[in-house]
């Protein structure tokens, strides 16, 4: 699934299932036809690897696999976000298995925009499966990007300046 990867700056993308991926596949095809640059979206699965060397043909079929699956997640997210891959960006594909923060670190050079969604998470989440925007925000050679995903319309949103008067409230009590 490894394309030709096009030269000059790109915007790579981590693009994954999840609603903050979509968000930041938006902002960067938005910002690739802006800018006019080459767009790279990337997933990367955490498929398991084998430990032991003679289960190799079984790990070989399970990166195939998993390669071909990241292929139909990358098509399915520029359908949701996009309705298909955008014909006036210059786009490239790629899957990888393996630990998503490393891929996309390697894949970003100097001069790339990286760019990462940032959902919400729970706390075993946070404990058991490392953050990968904070891991390519401390490893790349590149500038990084983080789209937050937006508050769904039912929450209630709060300024810096209620938020902030909230907190001193509590811990002003003399």
């Amino acid at each position: 699934m490894e394309q030709d990867l096009p030269g000059g700056a790109r915007l790579i993308v981590g693009v994954d299932e999840s609603p903050a991926s979509r968000w930041a596949l938006a902002w960067a095809i938005g910002v690739a036809r802006l800018h006019r640059m080459a767009l790279v979206a990337v997933h990367v699965s955490r498929a398991p690897v084998h430990p032991f060397p003679e289960a190799l043909p079984v790990q070989h079929a399970v990166r195939m696999g998993e390669e071909a699956r990241c292929s139909e997640v990358i098509s399915g997210v520029f359908e949701d976000v996009a309705g298909g891959v955008p014909d006036d960006v210059t786009t490239a594909m790629i899957g990888r298995v393996g630990d998503p923060g490393y891929h996309l670190v390697d894949l970003a050079r100097e001069g790339d925009l990286l760019v990462l969604g940032r959902g919400r998470r729970g706390l075993l989440s946070r404990l058991f499966l490392p953050s990968t925007s904070m891991y390519c925000a401390r490893h790349a050679r590149t500038t990084v990007v983080i789209v937050r995903q937006p508050s769904p319309p039912d929450e209630p949103q709060l300024s810096g300046e209620h938020r902030s008067r909230r907190f001193w409230s509590r811990g002003d009590r003399r």
